[in-house]
């Protein structure tokens, strides 16, 4: 089961937080606000969805920080910085660092909703990426290591017999293995073989 979509504030001014929130329950998207990039710290896990709306200068951990800390945790969160004029530079360092984009204050309520809309589908993406990407490895997980020669082997398009001739096994095992395979991967035809293993590569992308 998918986490919820939820747009994370962090900032450490309350009226920011209070006005994207109420901004945002117009639009019918829940929020969860913090007032230090350390409380979401504490909160964060590797299976959140939805974006983050992060201050870029907060006292103990700036919004660059944070975004430093949740790089090293490989986390794919769309991170949007608000920024004042002063910080542009920094928010330029934070789009090296793969932050989506940044809002400079004050901004526009439809800019900043045009962003988080843009996040959530890119997140949505990455999420059903994870998703797809869990499903096949939990598939090949069941296969033994001989399968897995056959399984990588009739994928490539090789004959039963050419398989059985490389291993040093009769084609009757090959016949044999091959349908474990097919069991376990639950596919029904070669071509449907072929795709899983094609899946298996653009997921390992």
């Amino acid at each position: 089961m998918q986490e919820e979509q939820i747009v994370y504030v962090v900032d450490d001014d309350e009226g920011i937080r209070e006005g994207l929130s109420l901004l945002l329950e117009t639009t019918g998207q829940k929020t969860k606000l913090y007032s230090s990039a350390l409380d979401f710290l504490d909160d964060y896990h590797n299976k959140i969805r939805g974006c983050l709306i992060l201050d870029i200068r907060m006292p103990s951990m700036t919004g660059l920080d944070l975004q430093t800390r949740l790089n090293a945790l490989g986390a794919t969160l769309p991170i949007i910085f608000i920024t004042g004029h002063g910080d542009i530079p920094m928010a330029v360092e934070a789009m090296r660092q793969g932050a989506l984009d940044f809002i400079r204050k004050p901004f526009r309520e439809q800019d900043l909703l045009d962003r988080i809309n843009q996040a959530l589908s890119i997140d949505a993406g990455r999420s059903k990426h994870e998703s797809d990407r869990s499903i096949i490895l939990s598939k090949l997980a069941l296969l033994s290591e001989r399968e897995r020669q056959i399984f990588e082997r009739v994928a490539k398009g090789d004959m039963n017999k050419v398989i059985a001739h490389d291993l040093g096994i009769s084609e009757r095992t090959v016949e044999v293995h091959r349908s474990q395979v097919m069991k376990k991967l639950a596919v029904k035809t070669l071509a449907e073989l072929v795709r899983f293993k094609l899946q298996e590569e653009n997921n390992a992308q």
